[in-house]
């Protein structure tokens, strides 16, 4: 079997068009924003974080793993993958971080979204980035090239990957927006949606006492 590690990594990703779909919507952590996510991490210590910038207007994902482990510049895998996951799956490729050639461009992403994938995360390159910038389908990669790929393997699916230091094994919950990327381990996902909700609730608190101005700011000259 897959050995389970728990650690917590950061990796920077770019995150591309979308909204969140898929069946992880049920485990709480549909609405939730990575900033959040992340404060509740540090209180529970569930899952693996990743921070990054967007350069889209969408940039939301949600999903379970499926995970590729491919050869860099290769994506002979993520094609098969296409053809395997099930609607609902995020498609989590470690190609070896930023490369010369992309892994995936507008067909690839175009497929995955008509099988009503939940979005793809690759860790390396990908190219079309004007056609995948205005679409809804959710897509995050560390870099951007013009150069096409290999198809010719060889390459693992459904094995724990390591995404430029992230973790993350079949199966997890992936969460993703402007913020970054979380992978999260499926029994922890509704303590953690808990703890979300308050950090919310207590942020939207913070707002509203500064849209009237009452907000105390004693604290600063405190600590």
């Amino acid at each position: 079997g897959v050995r389970r590690r728990r650690h917590n990594h950061t990796v920077v990703f770019w995150p591309l068009g979308g909204r969140p779909r898929g069946s992880a919507k049920r485990s709480g952590q549909a609405h939730v924003c990575c900033q959040a996510v992340g404060l509740g991490r540090a209180e529970n210590g569930a899952g693996r974080d990743a921070a990054g910038e967007a350069f889209d207007k969408g940039g939301k994902i949600l999903g379970r793993a499926f995970t590729v482990k491919t050869a860099p510049g290769d994506n002979l895998m993520v094609h098969k993958a296409i053809d395997m996951a099930a609607p609902g799956d995020v498609i989590v490729v470690d190609a070896g971080g930023p490369q010369r050639n992309a892994i995936i461009g507008e067909i690839m992403s175009t497929l995955a979204a008509s099988r009503k994938l939940a979005g793809m995360v690759i860790d390396g390159p990908i190219r079309d980035v004007d056609s995948l910038s205005k679409s809804k389908f959710p897509v995050f990669a560390r870099s951007i090239s013009h150069r096409g790929p290999y198809k010719e393997g060889p390459g693992e699916i459904n094995v724990t990957v390591s995404i430029d230091g992230m973790v993350v094994h079949p199966g997890d919950i992936i969460v993703g927006d402007h913020d970054g990327l979380f992978a999260i381990r499926p029994e922890g996902a509704d303590a953690l949606a808990k703890l979300v909700e308050a950090v919310e609730k207590k942020e939207k608190n913070i707002l509203a006492q500064i849209a009237k101005g009452t907000l105390d700011r004693s604290w600063v000259d405190q600590t």
